[in-house]
């Protein structure tokens, strides 16, 4: 019953007043007030601050410096196999496996469809049929920023508009079409076994979505789609290696890989509800 409530009350609340409401408490220098905040957050959720390049919580000027705190050196290791493609996020494995039919398996019961998920465009989707997939759900105590798990070129981004539900595991198994529906931000980069999608995806008090080429891509947000595109072969194109920042979540929230068909294979002792780390072997690419 108790669950029934809370998914009720995601359906009737104000997601975006309360999101972008909360997104500019994050933002505020509230001096002693934030530093308490943050100390109370740290213990409530277990923040493992021994990683942090700058561990004392009163360093931090806002909530959201805290929360997309950088890590020590050497905390996330990154293996240098080009073959290895590696984990983008401190998360845990909500669901993988293959595309089917256009649709990716989100919890019992539910799917949602790949073409949806990158706004509408069946070409962009067709680049990715009968490939695999994988939902990275990263909760409040991880690290929030996210890397690339591979060398890519940034070819497209698009900001698709949305709901802004939560993503936790209750949220995934009883609202439909959940990560088709939401706020995200699509990246599609060019790598050596083919295209690859990084969608990052908001959610309840995800009070920004960043990338390291754009900045802050949402908020202010919009009724319709916005895709900027990008040239993967010009003197001034962006190229990250595997394992360089490539964005972060000012809170929340969840990171959606989709890889071509016969170009990955999945590490053997991946299995849903897996606690991940950043760098830590994700897929092999069976293109050499």
């Amino acid at each position: 019953m108790l669950d029934k409530i809370k998914i009720g009350l995601q359906y009737c609340m104000p997601k975006h007043a309360l999101t972008r409401l909360v997104g500019k408490l994050a933002a505020h220098e509230g001096g002693k007030l934030t530093t308490t905040i943050i100390r109370w957050f740290i213990k409530q959720y277990n923040v493992n601050m021994a990683e942090a390049r700058n561990p004392d919580p009163a360093a931090y000027p806002t909530f959201n410096a805290f929360f997309v705190r950088e890590l020590v050196e050497g905390a996330r290791p990154i293996n240098n196999d080009q073959h290895i493609i590696s984990h983008p996020a401190d998360a845990c494995v909500s669901q993988f496996g293959p595309i089917k039919a256009g649709r990716l398996f989100q919890a019992k019961g539910h799917y949602f469809n790949a073409c949806e998920l990158l706004g509408g465009d069946s070409d962009l989707a067709d680049e990715f049929m009968g490939g695999d997939f994988a939902t990275l759900y990263l909760s409040p105590s991880d690290y929030h920023r996210v890397h690339m798990p591979c060398d890519g070129v940034l070819r497209q981004m698009i900001y698709i508009p949305g709901d802004l539900f939560s993503v936790n595991p209750l949220t995934a198994e009883n609202v439909p079409n959940l990560f088709a529906r939401n706020e995200r931000v699509v990246c599609i980069f060019e790598t050596e076994f083919g295209p690859l999608a990084q969608v990052l995806v908001g959610a309840t008090i995800v009070g920004s979505i960043e990338t390291v080429w754009a900045g802050t891509v949402t908020p202010p947000t919009g009724p319709e789609i916005r895709r900027w595109n990008y040239s993967t072969t010009a003197e001034d194109a962006i190229s990250l290696k595997k394992g360089q920042e490539m964005g972060r979540f000012k809170l929340g929230s969840t990171v959606i890989n989709l890889f071509p068909k016969n170009s990955i294979r999945f590490v053997e002792n991946m299995q849903p509800r897996q606690v991940t780390r950043m760098g830590q072997p994700y897929a092999e690419s069976v293109i050499k």
